[in-house]
């Protein structure tokens, strides 16, 4: 404890009345020494008046007669001068209350904040009006707890007695009196025992999810690899591609080069062999103009013998072939590389089983396939509406008259509806047992009150109304009638990635009811509403429900 704290302590020591334990008002000093409120003092002895004497109630000192009190002059110049910056203003900044803390229910002019709240007085205190739970032995026995808003709570709305009963029959928390009067003869258990027993059961969950949150770590870290194998095998193949055309090409381009320097060769070897035909083209046509008969005759006899013209049909000129030699070229470069995606997918797939992968990648058709999505949910008292009344685990929901709960900004004030805790992205899966109601998704950011709050009737909630003979499916306040074996289970499956919620009917098989396909964009809350008094709803999210039912 550092100076100025002990400065603090030291002050309010002084300076605070042991009785009302504020700032003494009319100070005055008893012959033993110690100092009170004129007033608390006074009260005090006359609290004592059948006894023979009076005494301190600190030191428990007696006298006898009754002293007579008189003002402490020095502690009353003190307390004035404290009162504006001194003990008041160290106390404030000690222990200020900020808008989400809980405040001093003892503190009468500046409030402060709460340092612990005491299960049975039900009350919060600071630290200076917590102290008779530290110094008087009867109070030492008191449960402390961090300080909390929500006392209230722990008290029976029937009797107005602190709760300390837990009725397993109902699985509700009762007073002492409700032990004895409508609970009578049922299996209760201190509610101390009860938390012990559900700490196991909730070590045990936790270690279910654990384990279940290792396995999924199993199964993304496969895919990952997988993932990192099919793009290494792309890549190689995107590489071989690459190789096998810019073979082609160079193919393609030495073809080029041999047609071109063949279709040069047959050029000029076409052009000597024009160039010879028009030269004896032009001799023929001189001897065809001579006069001289026998100069005629002897030059037709000379040209006669130097052969005839090369014959040109031997020069053949082939079409290009070129686009059928690049399909070709493209089909079997197509073949290769189909069968090396093969090779190279049949290798990635080795490193997480065929089975495995179909059961992470397809949807679920199965119960034991949706039952590897299960998901655990809890009911958000803080949404529940006035007529709902909830379960001890918070699982369960009955519809009664007003319960009386503390305003909230999250209730819903006009329908008689809950949301869950979670909110739930990726695949997951859950069970509710009702016989009619509704039972649906929503954004957490849905109203609370109004025509739009109850479930359904706008863009942010999806619901299945079950009735005891039918469904109807609503979303946009549309109602869409729904066709299936009327069950009192209502599987909901949830993809949110895909964009994906199907509702099932639940019972030796699983009937699909009603699917969705959209965008969700963001995460989704599961929700039950149950309007008839009586009624109840529950949601089955352990394996354990599933298989007891």
């Amino acid at each position: 404890m550092n100076m100025a704290q002990k400065e603090i302590h030291l002050e309010k020591d002084l300076l605070c009345c042991s009785i009302c334990l504020d700032p003494m008002k009319d100070p005055v000093t008893i012959p033993c020494g110690h100092n009170y409120c004129m007033r608390c003092i006074r009260n005090y002895w006359d609290e004592e008046e059948q006894r023979e004497s009076c005494s301190c109630p600190q030191c428990r000192q007696a006298f006898s007669p009754r002293p007579v009190l008189v003002r402490n002059t020095l502690l009353v110049d003190l307390v004035e001068e404290k009162k504006t910056g001194g003990v008041q203003a160290a106390l404030a900044g000690h222990g200020s209350v900020d808008p989400p803390d809980v405040s001093c229910d003892f503190c009468t002019e500046n409030k402060l904040k709460a340092v612990k709240s005491c299960l049975q007085c039900l009350v919060s205190y600071c630290e200076q009006h917590l102290q008779p739970h530290y110094n008087v032995a009867a109070l030492k026995k008191h449960k402390l707890v961090d300080p909390s808003k929500e006392l209230l709570e722990n008290i029976c709305s029937r009797h107005n007695e602190v709760m300390k009963i837990f009725c397993r029959t109902d699985h509700t928390c009762i007073c002492y009196l409700c032990s004895m009067d409508e609970h009578r003869g049922h299996d209760t258990v201190t509610a101390a025992a009860q938390v012990s027993d559900k700490q196991k059961e909730l070590k045990a969950d936790q270690l279910k999810l654990q384990q279940k949150v290792q396995e999924k770590s199993r199964e993304v870290k496969a895919l990952q690899h997988q993932e990192e194998a099919i793009k290494q095998s792309a890549d190689e193949a995107v590489r071989r591609c690459e190789d096998i055309c810019a073979e082609a090409s160079q193919q393609i381009r030495s073809r080029q080069k041999s047609e071109e320097t063949r279709v040069r060769g047959l050029q000029e070897r076409l052009e000597l062999e024009i160039s010879e035909l028009r030269r004896r083209n032009t001799e023929l046509e001189q001897l065809s103009q001579t006069d001289d008969h026998i100069q005629f005759l002897n030059g037709y006899s000379l040209l006669s013998h130097q052969g005839e013209a090369p014959n040109s049909a031997d020069v053949r000129v082939r079409p290009l072939s070129f686009p059928r030699d690049v399909e070709t070229a493209v089909s079997e470069a197509r073949r290769e590389l189909q069968d090396i995606l093969v090779e190279e997918m049949t290798k990635t797939t080795v490193a997480v089983p065929d089975e495995e992968v179909l059961l992470l990648l397809a949807e679920p058709k199965t119960s034991k396939e949706f039952c590897r999505y299960l998901c655990p949910i809890t009911l958000d008292k803080n949404t529940a509406n006035t007529h709902l009344e909830l379960s001890y685990d918070l699982t369960v929901i009955c519809h009664f008259h007003s319960r009386g709960y503390l305003n909230h900004p999250d209730r819903f004030t006009d329908w008689s509806q809950i949301l869950c805790r979670e909110r739930l992205t990726g695949r997951c899966y859950w069970e509710v047992e009702l016989q009619e109601g509704f039972v649906a998704v929503a954004y957490k950011t849905i109203s609370r009150q109004g025509y739009g709050s109850a479930f359904g009737n706008g863009t942010n909630s999806w619901a299945l109304q079950c009735f005891h003979d039918g469904y109807e499916f609503r979303h946009n306040s549309i109602s869409t009638p729904v066709a299936g074996p009327c069950s009192s289970r209502v599987g909901v499956y949830l993809d949110h990635s895909a964009g994906i919620l199907s509702f099932y009917s639940v019972s030796d098989t699983m009937t699909l009811l009603h699917s969705v396909h959209t965008t969700f964009t963001q995460p989704l809350c599961p929700g039950v509403s149950v309007h008839n008094n009586g009624q109840s709803a529950q949601f089955l999210c352990k394996q354990t429900d599933l298989e007891t039912q």
